[in-house]
């Protein structure tokens, strides 16, 4: 990016140096070292001038990647928003959908919990689809494994229970504390358990793997506004804030 940078920088300079050439190639040593010096030279007068250039790069490249991410999007569109088996949540007729990539062992999805389910029960027109997505070790696996399993036995209520048992749970997820959650939550634990490891699963969590790995998704969480990517944690007010632009843009 800096060596980028650099070299529009010095695109920048060539308007000062009127009396050199521009084919480098065709340059004699003493001509292309004067210009190397007369860039230099420029550049540490007018340091600003680079500062402009990396600025222009990086709103090129960030319209570059909306642009890569809108595509991406519509490519795997069924895939996101029709799978028929993720949970959805929040007002399944809502004039926006939300699809969060998430992790039960992640931070940030811890973080993210609370204020994803603000932005649904204070919006009321907002359908989100959660995407088990566990990336960080076997605990996460059993994790997303128990609630598929859990939304598939006992239905969305269930599943909405576990998710934010899930995500508050500490200490280690295993066996034990699992089925101590699901008891305490009047959960069948033995049918739930019995469901966790079913082929149907394991493929699930590999369709949303390899949804991911399509999207270039590789951390959690990760969002899908209608058409827009965000890869990490947003805050609320950011939510609220890409929702109401999404709705001016209609």
């Amino acid at each position: 990016t800096l060596m980028k940078s650099f070299v529009l920088a010095a695109g920048l300079t060539l308007a000062a140096l009127p009396s050199v050439a521009f084919d480098m190639s065709s340059m004699s040593d003493t001509e292309r070292t004067q210009f190397r010096a007369e860039i230099r030279s420029y550049l540490l007068e007018n340091p600003e001038v680079l500062m402009e250039a990396i600025g222009v790069l990086e709103q090129r490249q960030a319209e570059q990647q909306v642009h890569g991410d809108v595509s991406l999007v519509r490519a795997n569109a069924d895939a996101l928003f029709n799978d028929g088996y993720s949970f959805v949540a929040g007002n399944p007729d809502g004039d926006i959908t939300i699809v969060e990539f998430t992790d039960y062992r992640c931070g940030y999805c811890r973080k993210a919990h609370p204020e994803v389910k603000e932005l649904l029960e204070s919006d009321g027109n907002i359908r989100l689809i959660v995407k088990e997505f566990p990336i960080l070790g076997e605990q996460s696996v059993l994790a997303s494994k128990f609630a598929m399993a859990t939304l598939q036995v006992a239905g969305p209520e269930a599943y909405g229970m576990v998710n934010d048992a899930l995500m508050s749970l500490r200490g280690d997820i295993n066996g034990k504390s699992l089925r101590r959650m699901s008891n305490g939550l009047g959960i069948d634990s033995d049918a739930v358990m019995d469901q966790m490891d079913s082929p149907e699963i394991e493929a699930m969590i590999a369709s949303n793997r390899a949804l991911a790995q399509r999207l270039k998704i590789n951390g959690t969480p990760s969002f899908v506004f209608v058409d827009q990517m965000l890869r990490g944690y947003v805050p609320l007010e950011d939510m609220q804030s890409i929702v109401a632009q999404l709705r001016k843009d209609g």
